[in-house]
């Protein structure tokens, strides 16, 4: 058996942009499904007509600073026990159970602080201490810079405002956020599972169709595993090109879990 998860950012709620972020969804066909940035999901029953739209069932956790985000999962699988974070985080986190022929996947959607590298490194301290585990997932958009690569090029193309939510007080490049799941032994799986150096840097940010001034070409959303699910997985890749380079800014991340191999 094997299992598809997808992250993705899909920009405040999609609006009429909507319809091609379910197209998107439902080429790739994931068994879990990361959203971010659900902004009125919760009203006019977006959540009810995305979900069916695509096939699966969902979990939203609302925000009282930022905006939604949700796990989804297709049937067979079923949402077990769910938690909501709605306020130690800028944004949310939605925490689902999800039941496999392996064991439990605790699976975990987030958005971290997107203007300030102090308080998005404290959210990533805060949730991989809550939520560590060894079959935890945790996807999304982290809004960070990963560790041991060199940014400059990214950084140098954006205006002042905002290369400062990369930078720290000292000017070095921001990687605490990252660098904190690291430390709690959380595996980033671009690096594992990724196509390897040379051939893909993995950038999430910006897509061709709306690209704007506040993204360098980066990545910023990522799927963190604990130790026991790290090492299943496999293929990962961002997903370019049709739709998805205009559905939003950011395009989705997508990979595979070889559950068989627990």
């Amino acid at each position: 058996m094997t299992l598809r998860l997808m992250t993705w950012n899909i920009r405040n709620g999609g609006g009429d942009r909507l319809p091609a972020i379910i197209e998107v969804v439902k080429a790739e066909r994931p068994d879990i499904l990361a959203l971010q940035e659900l902004r009125d999901f919760p009203r006019y029953d977006r959540t009810t007509h995305f979900a069916t739209s695509v096939g699966m069932t969902p979990h939203l956790a609302r925000s009282v600073l930022g905006q939604p985000v949700a796990v989804l999962v297709r049937p067979p699988l079923q949402l077990g026990k769910r938690a909501a974070v709605t306020w130690r985080l800028h944004h949310a986190a939605a925490v689902a159970e999800v039941a496999t022929t392996a064991g439990p996947l605790r699976v975990v959607s987030t958005h971290l602080n997107p203007f300030w590298p102090y308080r998005r490194m404290r959210e990533a301290r805060w949730l991989a201490a809550r939520y560590f585990g060894d079959r935890t997932l945790i996807a999304g958009d982290l809004n960070g810079l990963a560790p041991g690569v060199d940014h400059t090029e990214a950084l140098a193309a954006l205006p002042a405002m905002y290369r400062r939510r990369h930078l720290d007080p000292d000017g070095t490049v921001a990687t605490g956020a990252i660098a904190a799941f690291a430390d709690a032994g959380f595996t980033d799986l671009w690096p594992a599972a990724g196509p390897g150096p040379g051939s893909d840097a993995g950038e999430t940010v910006p897509t061709t169709g709306l690209r704007g001034h506040e993204f360098g070409s980066t990545r910023l959303d990522y799927v963190l595993a604990g130790s026991a699910v790290a090492p299943l997985a496999r293929d990962m890749r961002v997903v370019r090109g049709g739709t998805a380079e205009h559905a939003s800014d950011h395009y989705p991340v997508v990979v595979d879990l070889d559950i068989l191999a627990a």
